[in-house]
């Protein structure tokens, strides 16, 4: 359940290290509910890192965070009820049909039996995979199989969806219909925390965390973090920003706006 602040994610000061190499830095942020937030940053700079612990998956070395009201420390199974997670990687059953895929997600997820007809109509109807439902997903051109894993993410009306680089390696035509989708998500009141390397997608996002070598670099809409990164430059897009802000050529403070 999202606290009545409206914050649906609250991070404070929070830490990963592996041996003496600093992952994510004390890092401060906070997401708002049915916000669309973009967490940016190169390979390497502790995306991945963060939305783990955030997930309940890994646990912190130091600092504080709440995620859809539960601890990340202390509650890390009951965070992992109230979010729904599509990880970069394809994570279904290729040799099972998206029906069947459905099923075994709800059985994951412990979704009441007597709910299960209602689900699985509702996700193959929103996914548009009606007519396909008993082919294999290995069948299934990338961005139905994209789509199928987004459906099974939402089986359990998550109050907050983690997407790590959903659209990877997806034309673009399915990453419009894709992010059309996720607004429409967000006017429902879900939440939706994305990693992206596509910058024409970060776009879409209402605020935008850009993070490298664990410390985060900007916080912003798209537009305030263009206008700080690239001053005088009207005519700058959110990639020379974020060229700008990865080769350090302008502070973090600079750029800041919360």
């Amino acid at each position: 359940m999202i606290p009545s602040n409206g914050e649906a994610v609250s991070v404070t000061a929070l830490e990963k290290r592996f041996g003496a190499f600093v992952a994510v830095d004390k890092i401060t942020f906070s997401v708002k509910r049915g916000e669309i937030f973009g967490f940016l940053g190169p390979n390497g700079s502790g995306k991945s890192t963060t939305i783990r612990m955030l997930c309940g998956i890994l646990t912190p070395t130091s600092g504080s965070g709440h995620v859809a009201g539960h601890d990340i420390v202390r509650e890390p199974e009951e965070i992992k009820k109230s979010i729904g997670y599509m990880s970069q990687k394809f994570s279904l059953y290729e040799d099972l049909s998206p029906y069947e895929n459905i099923r075994f997600y709800l059985g994951i997820y412990a979704v009441p039996e007597d709910q299960w007809k209602e689900r699985i109509d509702w996700v193959l109807d929103m996914t548009q995979l009606e007519e396909v439902r008993n082919r294999y997903t290995r069948e299934l051109p990338q961005g139905w199989r994209q789509r199928l894993a987004l459906g099974c993410a939402l089986l359990h009306r998550p109050d907050i969806l983690f997407l790590d680089e959903p659209t990877s390696g997806v034309d673009p035509i399915t990453r419009q219909h894709f992010w059309d989708f996720i607004r429409q998500l967000a006017s429902e009141g879900i939440t939706v925390f994305v990693t992206t390397h596509y910058m024409d997608e970060a776009r879409h996002c209402g605020r935008i965390v850009m993070i490298n070598e664990g410390k985060i670099v900007a916080v912003g809409s798209p537009a305030e973090i263009i206008a700080a990164a690239c001053p005088g430059r009207p005519d700058a897009d959110l990639n020379e920003a974020f060229i700008t802000l990865m080769s350090g050529k302008t502070t973090s403070d600079e750029v800041s706006h919360h």
